[in-house]
Order: structure tokens, then C-alpha cells, then sequence
């Protein structure tokens, strides 16, 4: 799994802090833009583990978020989407670990050819670290083929 870190996303560093001010965390950000309109996705969560996104939430930064990229992006002509990471969220970026610090997950270790899942407890450029059933765990992401939430 790829470690690709959000400074790197064009407009991320910027759109993070007013979420973050928000009370969220963002996720996931995608600026792509088309023949008429600049299509925008993005994904946020709670820094509280336990709870989660809702439609009320997803309004809020939603209507703080969108004026912010029509600024920085120099136009009006977007359509944007905001979305909850949801109960079976792929992790598509290694990165993200450390955003769902305390959430459940599974990943599909390359070394073990199984499915290893715990709390995340820990995570950085290299590797996260699980409390399982059996103790803690730290898998490596270039072992990781494939993560997702557990849903409990």
C-alpha cells in the first residue's frame, strides 16, 4: 500500500485546517476539473472514533469547504461532493491510518496471505501499529495489499 502524504495533494493543507476548525478530519480530497465545471470529491470524519458522519455534519463543512476551493481554485463553476468515509470504507491510502487512530480495521497482509484486524493504535509514514486479540501488531505498509473498516 502506498504512502502518499496529504501535503502532497494540491489545496489539501489549506482545505485540512478549516475542517480540522470544523471539528473534523479530512480525508480524502479530489479536484478534477472538466470542460465546464471543476468536479470536487472530498471525505471527512469525526475525531471521535465512536461517532459518526452524518447529513447534518456533511452540510456543515460542506458549506464552509465549497467557497474556500472556489477561492483558491479562482472560480465559481463547481460541483462538489462530500461524502462520510462509511461503515466499509477501502483504505486507498496508507496516510489515512493515522486519521482513524482508534477505529477497527482489517488488512490483507502480503507476508501472513490473511486478514489482520485490530484497533489501530498507532500510525506513521512506515507502518501501523493494532491492538489485536492476540497483542500488538505493527505491519509494514509495503505488506499491506489491501485494507478496509471492520464493521461491528
Amino acid at each position: 500500500m502506498d504512502y502518499i502524504a496529504f501535503e502532497s495533494i494540491p489545496h489539501y493543507s489549506e482545505c485540512a485546517l478549516l475542517v480540522e476548525g470544523l471539528g473534523y478530519r479530512l480525508v480524502e480530497l479530489k479536484i478534477v476539473p472538466a470542460k465546464t465545471v471543476t468536479k470536487i470529491s472530498a471525505v471527512i470524519t469525526s475525531k471521535d472514533p465512536e461517532k459518526n458522519i452524518g447529513v447534518d455534519d456533511c452540510a456543515k463543512v460542506h458549506h464552509a469547504l465549497q467557497p474556500r476551493l472556489e477561492a483558491l481554485l479562482k472560480t465559481e463553476d463547481t460541483a462538489m461532493e462530500l461524502t462520510s468515509p462509511g461503515i466499509d470504507r477501502n483504505i486507498k491510502n496508507a496516510a489515512e491510518f493515522k486519521l482513524f487512530t482508534g477505529r477497527t480495521v482489517r488488512v490483507w497482509s502480503r507476508t501472513v496471505n490473511d486478514w489482520i484486524g485490530g484497533r489501530i493504535t498507532g500510525a506513521d509514514e512506515k507502518a501501523v501499529t493494532m491492538e489485536t486479540e492476540s497483542g500488538m501488531k505493527t505491519v509494514v505498509y509495503d505488506d499491506i495489499a489491501k485494507a478496509k473498516f471492520v464493521q461491528i
